[in-house]
């Protein structure tokens, strides 16, 4: 007999609400669920496909551990054995910054990963760590961590209310938004389209979402920054800046004014590819919309100068008014976000904190460039990486010189891996933890509520009862950080009483809290939930923005409340506050922050580069998410291929076919992509995806493997990157061409 479950997607950022046909302990189909309060049904072909992904018989189902050279099925008991006594023996011969952490994007896609890295590396102690972030949206935490001091205050645009949105580097139609969590992100801008509202999209390809638009952009590649600063430039010469309620809580825009005064459109629009009365004309109608937006994504990101195209976003939100304004761009508040605190100074953002061993890159955020990881490794001294334990990752794949990074990995003392595929990079662990199937998980979207485009709370519980001989995502990390920390053999509800002792200690003797002064073990003793993860939600939603305060509201969230509305709670749409978010020394918004000042000499000479007559930027498709999910027959087919696009009048200058095979060749190497002749591209751009190349030996992805693609990131050496966030450079480089016979 079925019956119905309900779970939140985690296979994007929109967080969409699924509801589950279960037969037995099987996913059986999977629709929107109408009745989720942020979702409202909507589905996407990927949470279509939750039951394939769930049921995926390439998925591990035991740990493996490495002996005599080969990774074979072990007992649970073993494994964390195994990591017990390898990992705290290397840290204490080598130190602490012998042993390096790699953090995936999948981890923010679950509790566990949320809830449990940051008590890895305190056990740790180690310097030495690598996210995805600088693959991806490093640029945007640096820039709002200038700005505002705070990396996580990012504004996302008002989707619902905005009259004008103008979108960079993003294709939301295929990716469903990023940095900006939105269910039907396609539905909205048909809705701003209805409302007589205006899309602009900047892209060097004409994708679905450009389609839409009212005005596409095809600027060069890479040169973001520059447009961005020529709008605002126009602003200031034209006189169409009107900061309103915000000019008392902004300095600097003088500073701004002056420092792009060469940033005219006749200087920018011969680097952009823009006529200069097409900047002109962007500009006056971001001025004169009633409400704004500006939104850049990861096409703006991963560029040679992504951190100031993310600064510069800002700047024209701030120029215009719409910052922190109802339909402009505004700071979401999460119900496990803090509670909100009197406005004022705060500490501020630092950058370059301590720097890598070998390439000298600065910190950001308490991380390194994941570019860097293989020397790391490779380079023989004091604090070299010898052991690794990568969380939810494929770097193999995801960053640049990925056969440098297999050779490197292939060097280590140890590694385990938390991954429920042997991939291109778990094959070299020496142990491997298989987390369940998504449908055997609670879920609570921690990071992504943060960018959410309204206030909501929602929380499902597991769809299917854990598996005999499987083991709960959070457990494995908890007995991961036990192990590591001397504790190994303690029960797993050990570290989250840990940290709920922790936190309580400082809510308690914080004046701002709700809970300033009381018991924190009669505090602790009212948590609920089933477990500690649960009991950790439970704390962060009584302590959050809409908590009970323990009985201090008693209309308050609890878990038991949010347990109560399985289709979530709908906490209302976004307000202004950015007094609550500034923490800046100033306690204003800081437009001109000094490490931004010190690169923009290097955007200035951008202006007089010569551009490269080819180069390449990747694409995203809706069917997949980087490498994660080509292992799915349902979703690797039909349009979702490895292609290098092409425009036609390119391909008849260079002599290719469409379908025939190409050797691509950049900084890292090269690769052969067969050819897809569209006019989609601009002339002097070509695209090939993210995320493919699985055909190295050892890894165990059958349908992947059957149409393996090429990794597009073997085209980089890794030197090349934006030095404000250590992010690599993974889009408008330059490639060269030539057929194969």
């Amino acid at each position: 007999m079925s019956r119905t479950a309900l779970r939140i997607c985690p296979l994007c950022e929109a967080t969409c609400g699924l509801s589950l046909t279960v037969e037995g302990a099987r996913v059986t189909g999977a629709r929107g669920d109408a009745d989720d309060v942020f979702s409202q049904g909507f589905i996407c072909p990927k949470g279509a496909s939750f039951g394939e992904i769930d049921a995926d018989p390439d998925r591990l189902t035991t740990p493996l551990v490495r002996r005599d050279g080969e990774l074979v099925r072990a007992t649970w008991a073993e494994a964390f054995d195994l990591i017990a006594a390898r990992l705290p023996a290397i840290t204490e011969e080598y130190g602490p910054n012998a042993v390096g952490v790699v953090l995936g994007n999948p981890n923010v896609h679950t509790m566990a990963g949320a809830l449990y890295p940051p008590a890895l590396l305190g056990a740790l102690r180690t310097r030495n760590l690598f996210t995805a972030s600088t693959l991806d949206q490093m640029p945007k935490h640096v820039s709002s961590g200038l700005l505002f001091g705070d990396p996580f205050a990012i504004p996302v645009p008002d989707l619902d209310r905005t009259e004008h949105l103008l979108l960079l580097g993003a294709n939301p139609l295929e990716s469903n938004g990023s940095l900006c969590t939105a269910p039907d992100f396609p539905g909205k801008l048909r809705a701003l389209r209805r409302r007589g509202g205006t899309l602009t999209v900047v892209d060097p390809r004409r994708t679905r979402t450009a389609k839409l638009a009212d005005r596409h952009v095809a600027i060069r590649p890479g040169t973001d920054a520059l447009l961005l600063a020529s709008i605002a430039h126009v602003l200031f010469e034209e006189k169409l800046t009107d900061l309103g309620a915000l000019a008392a809580q902004v300095e600097g825009v003088p500073e701004v004014a002056y420092t792009l005064r060469e940033f005219t459109p006749e200087a920018v629009g011969p680097a952009c590819d823009v006529e200069p009365d097409e900047i002109r004309d962007i500009a006056r109608e971001l001025a004169a919309a009633p409400t704004a937006a500006v939104y850049g994504r990861i096409g703006s990101c991963t560029v040679e100068h992504g951190t100031l195209a993310s600064w510069l976003v800002d700047v024209l939100n701030t120029l215009t008014g719409n910052l922190d304004r109802p339909g402009g761009a505004l700071f979401p508040l999460s119900a496990t976000d803090r509670a909100p605190r009197p406005a004022g100074p705060g500490k501020g953002f630092s950058l370059g904190r301590w720097r890598s061993r070998v390439g000298n890159h600065p910190e950001v955020k308490s991380e390194l460039p994941l570019a860097a990881l293989a020397e790391e490794i490779e380079t023989p001294g004091e604090g070299r990486i010898r052991a690794l334990i990568v969380s939810a990752a494929n770097p193999v794949l995801s960053a640049p010189d990925g056969d440098r990074l297999d050779r490197a990995l292939a060097g280590l003392d140890f590694m385990v891996s938390i991954d429920p595929y042997l991939n291109e990079t778990s094959l070299h662990a020496d142990v491997v933890l298989p987390p369940p199937p998504p449908s055997q998980s609670a879920h609570f979207d921690f990071a992504f509520n943060g960018f959410a485009v309204r206030n909501q709370v929602r929380y499902t519980r597991p769809a299917v009862p854990l598996a005999e001989g499987r083991m709960d995502e959070c457990e494995i990390h908890a007995r991961l950080v036990l192990a590591v920390s001397g504790l190994h053999g303690a029960e797993p509800e050990a570290v989250d009483a840990m940290v709920v002792e922790r936190t309580l200690a400082r809510a308690v003797d914080d004046p701002h809290s709700p809970v300033h002064g009381r018991d924190a073990t009669e505090l602790a003793a009212r948590l609920t939930g089933a477990g500690g993860p649960e009991r950790r939600l439970d704390l962060m939603l009584r302590l959050g923005p809409y908590g009970d305060g323990f009985g201090a509201d008693p209309d308050g969230l609890t878990l038991e409340r949010v347990l109560a509305h399985p289709h979530g709670i709908d906490l209302g749409e976004l307000k202004p506050r950015l007094a609550q978010v500034i923490r800046t020394r100033s306690g204003r918004v800081e437009l001109l922050p000094a490490p931004v000042a010190a690169d923009l000499p290097r955007l200035r000479a951008a202006l007089g580069e010569r551009p490269a007559a080819l180069v390449l930027v990747g694409r995203r498709h809706l069917r997949s998410n980087n490498s994660w999910l080509h292992n799915i027959p349902a979703l690797n087919g039909g349009s979702n291929r490895c292609t290098l696009q092409i425009h036609p009048e390119d391909a008849a200058r260079l002599g290719l076919a469409d379908g025939a095979g190409v050797r691509i060749t950049a900084d890292g190497g090269a690769v052969a992509a067969p050819v897809e002749i569209t006019d989609s591209v601009r002339r002097g751009v070509v695209s090939l995806p993210h995320g493919w190349g699985h055909s190295r030996p050892g890894s165990r992805l059958g349908v992947a493997a059957g149409r393996p693609g090429v990794n597009v990131n073997q085209l980089l050496d890794g030197s090349r990157i934006d030095p404000l966030s250590g992010t690599s450079v993974l889009n408008g480089f330059p490639v060269e061409l030539v057929p194969l016979s």
